[in-house]
Protein backbone atom coordinates (compact mmCIF):
# COMPACT_ATOMS: atom_id res chain seq x y z
CA UNK A 1 0.00 0.00 0.00
CA UNK A 2 1.55 3.28 -0.81
CA UNK A 3 2.34 5.86 1.40
CA UNK A 4 0.41 8.96 -0.52
CA UNK A 5 -2.99 7.58 1.24
CA UNK A 6 -2.22 9.95 4.30
CA UNK A 7 -2.40 12.42 2.46
CA UNK A 8 0.20 15.70 1.69
CA UNK A 9 0.01 17.31 5.02
CA UNK A 10 1.53 13.82 6.51
CA UNK A 11 4.00 13.37 3.87
CA UNK A 12 5.79 16.49 3.69
CA UNK A 13 5.02 18.46 6.83
CA UNK A 14 4.34 21.65 5.53
CA UNK A 15 4.82 23.27 8.92
CA UNK A 16 7.59 22.20 10.04
CA UNK A 17 8.78 22.88 6.73
CA UNK A 18 7.81 26.72 7.13
CA UNK A 19 9.50 26.18 11.02
CA UNK A 20 12.57 25.42 9.07
CA UNK A 21 12.37 28.52 5.98
CA UNK A 22 11.95 30.72 9.44
CA UNK A 23 15.06 29.78 11.01
CA UNK A 24 17.05 29.66 8.12
CA UNK A 25 15.45 33.41 7.17
CA UNK A 26 16.36 34.45 11.06
CA UNK A 27 20.06 33.09 11.17
CA UNK A 28 20.82 34.95 7.67
CA UNK A 29 19.26 38.08 9.68
CA UNK A 30 21.42 37.49 12.66
CA UNK A 31 24.67 36.65 11.17
CA UNK A 32 24.42 39.34 8.12
CA UNK A 33 21.48 42.21 8.85
CA UNK A 34 21.10 42.34 12.49
CA UNK A 35 25.14 41.09 13.01
CA UNK A 36 26.35 45.04 14.46
CA UNK A 37 23.98 44.07 17.95
CA UNK A 38 26.63 41.71 18.93
CA UNK A 39 29.60 42.75 20.74
CA UNK A 40 32.77 41.53 19.15
CA UNK A 41 30.82 40.14 15.97
CA UNK A 42 32.76 38.85 12.30
CA UNK A 43 31.07 38.23 9.26
CA UNK A 44 30.13 34.44 9.41
CA UNK A 45 32.10 32.14 7.25
CA UNK A 46 31.30 30.01 4.16
CA UNK A 47 32.20 26.91 5.73
CA UNK A 48 29.22 28.08 9.09
CA UNK A 49 26.67 28.73 6.48
CA UNK A 50 26.95 25.49 4.87
CA UNK A 51 27.16 23.78 8.19
CA UNK A 52 24.16 25.60 9.07
CA UNK A 53 21.91 24.98 5.72
CA UNK A 54 23.25 21.48 5.72
CA UNK A 55 21.84 20.92 9.32
CA UNK A 56 18.66 22.61 8.16
CA UNK A 57 18.03 20.52 4.85
CA UNK A 58 18.83 17.13 6.76
CA UNK A 59 16.72 17.71 9.92
CA UNK A 60 13.58 18.63 7.31
CA UNK A 61 14.66 15.35 5.46
CA UNK A 62 14.67 13.34 8.96
CA UNK A 63 11.51 15.13 10.59
CA UNK A 64 9.47 16.65 7.72
CA UNK A 65 10.05 14.70 4.45
CA UNK A 66 8.07 10.72 3.62
CA UNK A 67 11.10 9.75 6.00
CA UNK A 68 8.90 10.60 9.10
CA UNK A 69 6.10 9.09 8.26
CA UNK A 70 7.99 5.72 7.39
CA UNK A 71 10.16 6.35 10.36
CA UNK A 72 6.76 5.38 12.03
CA UNK A 73 6.01 2.24 10.50
CA UNK A 74 9.67 0.56 9.98
CA UNK A 75 11.87 1.10 13.17
CA UNK A 76 15.16 0.58 10.83
CA UNK A 77 13.94 3.62 9.59
CA UNK A 78 13.31 5.40 12.86
CA UNK A 79 17.24 4.12 13.81
CA UNK A 80 18.36 5.81 10.86
CA UNK A 81 16.58 8.70 11.48
CA UNK A 82 17.31 8.97 15.47
CA UNK A 83 21.34 8.26 14.39
CA UNK A 84 21.31 11.54 11.95
CA UNK A 85 19.55 13.57 14.14
CA UNK A 86 21.65 12.97 16.94
CA UNK A 87 24.72 12.29 15.61
CA UNK A 88 24.93 14.84 12.18
CA UNK A 89 22.37 17.33 12.82
CA UNK A 90 23.51 18.45 16.21
CA UNK A 91 27.23 18.88 15.35
CA UNK A 92 26.48 20.70 12.42
CA UNK A 93 24.32 23.18 14.56
CA UNK A 94 27.24 24.10 17.11
CA UNK A 95 29.53 24.26 14.25
CA UNK A 96 26.72 26.43 11.52
CA UNK A 97 26.11 28.78 14.28
CA UNK A 98 29.03 31.57 15.22
CA UNK A 99 31.15 32.10 18.20
CA UNK A 100 29.56 35.23 19.00
CA UNK A 101 26.11 34.26 18.88
CA UNK A 102 27.02 31.76 21.01
CA UNK A 103 28.46 34.00 23.31
CA UNK A 104 25.44 36.07 23.34
CA UNK A 105 23.54 32.98 23.99
CA UNK A 106 25.20 32.07 26.98
CA UNK A 107 25.49 35.26 28.69
CA UNK A 108 22.69 34.04 30.19
CA UNK A 109 24.05 33.32 33.67
CA UNK A 110 21.15 29.92 33.70
CA UNK A 111 21.93 28.72 30.19
CA UNK A 112 25.85 28.84 30.76
CA UNK A 113 26.03 27.08 33.72
CA UNK A 114 23.33 24.61 32.85
CA UNK A 115 25.71 24.46 29.87
CA UNK A 116 28.99 24.18 31.35
CA UNK A 117 27.65 21.30 33.74
CA UNK A 118 26.36 19.39 31.26
CA UNK A 119 29.34 19.32 28.78
CA UNK A 120 31.50 17.83 31.84
CA UNK A 121 33.03 14.57 29.59
CA UNK A 122 31.67 12.43 31.88
CA UNK A 123 28.42 13.99 32.95
CA UNK A 124 27.95 14.34 29.10
CA UNK A 125 28.86 10.45 28.20
CA UNK A 126 26.39 9.24 30.92
CA UNK A 127 23.75 11.62 30.39
CA UNK A 128 23.82 10.89 26.51
CA UNK A 129 24.05 7.35 26.97
CA UNK A 130 20.98 7.11 29.19
CA UNK A 131 19.03 9.38 27.28
CA UNK A 132 19.75 7.42 24.12
CA UNK A 133 19.00 3.79 25.46
CA UNK A 134 15.88 5.19 27.61
CA UNK A 135 14.59 6.81 24.50
CA UNK A 136 14.65 2.94 22.82
CA UNK A 137 14.18 0.97 25.84
CA UNK A 138 10.74 -0.97 24.98
CA UNK A 139 8.30 0.34 27.31
CA UNK A 140 9.47 4.02 27.60
CA UNK A 141 9.18 3.94 23.58
CA UNK A 142 5.88 2.37 23.28
CA UNK A 143 4.47 5.05 26.24
CA UNK A 144 6.11 8.04 24.49
CA UNK A 145 4.96 7.30 21.03
CA UNK A 146 1.33 7.38 22.18
CA UNK A 147 1.18 11.10 23.38
CA UNK A 148 2.66 13.78 20.18
CA UNK A 149 3.42 16.01 23.50
CA UNK A 150 5.35 13.54 25.84
CA UNK A 151 6.80 12.35 22.17
CA UNK A 152 8.02 15.76 21.33
CA UNK A 153 9.35 16.98 24.43
CA UNK A 154 11.41 13.17 24.73
CA UNK A 155 12.71 13.66 21.56
CA UNK A 156 13.86 17.41 22.14
CA UNK A 157 15.48 15.79 25.33
CA UNK A 158 17.58 13.65 23.22
CA UNK A 159 18.50 16.32 20.89
CA UNK A 160 19.97 18.32 24.04
CA UNK A 161 21.74 15.43 25.40
CA UNK A 162 23.52 14.94 21.90
CA UNK A 163 24.31 18.82 21.96
CA UNK A 164 25.82 18.21 25.13
CA UNK A 165 27.78 15.19 23.83
CA UNK A 166 29.26 17.45 20.88
CA UNK A 167 29.93 20.59 22.83
CA UNK A 168 33.91 19.68 24.37
CA UNK A 169 34.39 18.13 20.82
CA UNK A 170 33.45 20.76 18.25
CA UNK A 171 32.61 24.16 20.20
CA UNK A 172 35.37 27.22 19.37
CA UNK A 173 34.50 29.56 22.31
CA UNK A 174 37.55 30.13 24.01
CA UNK A 175 35.38 30.50 27.54
CA UNK A 176 34.13 27.05 27.65
CA UNK A 177 36.17 23.86 28.20
CA UNK A 178 37.51 22.03 25.27
CA UNK A 179 39.35 18.37 24.48
CA UNK A 180 42.37 18.66 23.07
CA UNK A 181 44.10 15.61 20.80
CA UNK A 182 43.85 12.02 21.86
CA UNK A 183 41.62 13.50 25.21
CA UNK A 184 39.17 14.20 22.46
CA UNK A 185 39.75 10.88 20.56
CA UNK A 186 39.50 8.76 23.92
CA UNK A 187 36.43 10.68 24.41
CA UNK A 188 34.43 9.87 20.91
CA UNK A 189 35.28 6.19 21.49
CA UNK A 190 34.41 5.71 24.91
CA UNK A 191 31.06 7.32 23.90
CA UNK A 192 30.60 4.19 21.05
CA UNK A 193 31.41 1.91 23.68
CA UNK A 194 28.80 3.55 25.57
CA UNK A 195 25.82 2.57 23.39
CA UNK A 196 27.07 -0.88 22.04
CA UNK A 197 24.70 -2.46 24.73
CA UNK A 198 21.59 -1.01 23.85
CA UNK A 199 22.33 -1.46 19.95
CA UNK A 200 23.25 -5.00 20.68
CA UNK A 201 19.95 -5.50 22.99
CA UNK A 202 18.21 -4.21 20.05
CA UNK A 203 19.82 -6.39 17.42
CA UNK A 204 20.02 -10.20 19.63
CA UNK A 205 16.81 -10.14 21.07
CA UNK A 206 14.78 -13.09 19.25
CA UNK A 207 11.46 -11.11 19.89
CA UNK A 208 9.90 -8.07 18.47
CA UNK A 209 9.72 -5.91 21.39
CA UNK A 210 7.67 -2.66 20.41
CA UNK A 211 4.27 -2.79 20.70
CA UNK A 212 3.97 0.62 18.37
CA UNK A 213 6.03 -1.34 15.37
CA UNK A 214 4.18 -4.49 15.72
CA UNK A 215 0.77 -4.65 17.45
CA UNK A 216 -1.80 -3.27 14.85
CA UNK A 217 -3.86 -0.98 17.72
CA UNK A 218 -0.86 0.73 19.28
CA UNK A 219 0.75 1.15 15.76
CA UNK A 220 -2.42 3.08 14.73
CA UNK A 221 -2.23 5.39 18.12
CA UNK A 222 1.08 5.84 17.49
CA UNK A 223 0.43 6.61 13.69
CA UNK A 224 -1.24 10.09 14.83
CA UNK A 225 1.95 11.50 15.62
CA UNK A 226 2.51 12.26 11.85
CA UNK A 227 -0.83 11.85 10.49
CA UNK A 228 -3.85 13.90 11.11
CA UNK A 229 -6.41 12.32 13.23
CA UNK A 230 -9.51 13.14 10.22
CA UNK A 231 -7.22 11.31 7.99
CA UNK A 232 -6.13 8.08 10.03
CA UNK A 233 -9.86 7.69 10.69
CA UNK A 234 -10.98 7.65 7.38
CA UNK A 235 -8.62 5.05 6.50
CA UNK A 236 -9.06 1.65 6.72
CA UNK A 237 -5.60 0.08 7.62
CA UNK A 238 -4.63 -2.41 10.46
CA UNK A 239 -1.17 -2.66 10.66
CA UNK A 240 2.62 -1.43 9.39
CA UNK A 241 2.55 -4.83 7.29
CA UNK A 242 0.38 -3.32 4.65
CA UNK A 243 3.42 -1.34 3.89
CA UNK A 244 6.45 -3.37 3.86
CA UNK A 245 7.36 -7.21 3.62
CA UNK A 246 9.71 -7.38 6.23
CA UNK A 247 9.05 -9.28 9.09
CA UNK A 248 8.88 -7.16 12.77
CA UNK A 249 11.81 -8.88 14.22
CA UNK A 250 13.77 -8.37 10.93
CA UNK A 251 13.21 -4.77 10.91
CA UNK A 252 13.97 -4.61 14.38
CA UNK A 253 17.09 -6.17 13.92
CA UNK A 254 17.97 -4.17 11.07
CA UNK A 255 17.25 -1.07 13.14
CA UNK A 256 19.68 -1.78 15.88
CA UNK A 257 22.78 -2.36 12.97
CA UNK A 258 21.71 0.94 11.07
CA UNK A 259 22.40 2.70 14.12
CA UNK A 260 25.73 1.26 14.98
CA UNK A 261 26.97 1.25 11.09
CA UNK A 262 26.01 4.59 11.27
CA UNK A 263 27.70 5.70 14.48
CA UNK A 264 30.71 4.08 13.70
CA UNK A 265 30.87 5.38 10.30
CA UNK A 266 30.55 8.81 11.56
CA UNK A 267 32.83 8.28 14.50
CA UNK A 268 35.87 7.06 12.40
CA UNK A 269 35.19 10.18 10.35
CA UNK A 270 35.61 12.25 13.41
CA UNK A 271 38.28 10.72 14.87
CA UNK A 272 40.50 10.68 11.72
CA UNK A 273 39.50 14.35 11.56
CA UNK A 274 40.57 14.70 15.09
CA UNK A 275 44.07 12.96 14.54
CA UNK A 276 44.96 14.78 11.51
CA UNK A 277 44.59 17.60 13.26
CA UNK A 278 46.59 16.76 16.55
CA UNK A 279 49.39 15.73 14.10
CA UNK A 280 49.62 18.58 12.24
CA UNK A 281 49.87 20.71 15.87
CA UNK A 282 52.36 18.58 17.02
CA UNK A 283 54.38 18.79 13.69
CA UNK A 284 54.09 22.20 14.06
CA UNK A 285 55.19 22.42 17.89
CA UNK A 286 57.87 20.32 17.27
CA UNK A 287 59.58 22.23 14.39
CA UNK A 288 59.07 25.60 16.64
CA UNK A 289 60.57 23.77 19.75
CA UNK A 290 63.58 22.57 17.31
CA UNK A 291 64.10 26.04 15.64
CA UNK A 292 63.91 27.19 19.15
CA UNK A 293 66.80 25.27 20.42
CA UNK A 294 68.35 26.18 17.58
CA UNK A 295 68.78 29.54 17.84
CA UNK A 296 69.50 29.19 21.93
CA UNK A 297 72.53 27.19 21.14
CA UNK A 298 73.42 30.03 18.11
CA UNK A 299 73.03 32.44 21.17
CA UNK A 300 75.33 30.31 23.20
CA UNK A 301 78.27 30.24 20.52
CA UNK A 302 78.18 33.79 19.86
CA UNK A 303 78.34 34.08 23.61
CA UNK A 304 80.97 31.77 24.32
Amino acid sequence: MPLSIFGFRALWSPYFFIFIIVLTVLYFLLTKKWRHLFEGSEPVTNTEKKYFISAMILLYIIKGSPADLLGHILFSVHMAQMALLLLVVAPLLIMGIPDFIWKKVLSVKLIDRIVRLFTKPVISLLVFTVMFSLNHYPMVLDFIKMSIILHSVFTIMVFLSAFFLWWPVVNTLESHPQLHGLKKIGYVILSAILLTPACSLIIFVDVPVYETYSTGEAWLKAMALCVPAGTLSGLSISGPELFTNMPTLYDQQLGGIIMKVIQELIYVFVIGKIFIKWYREEQLNADEITQKDLLDRQKFTMHG
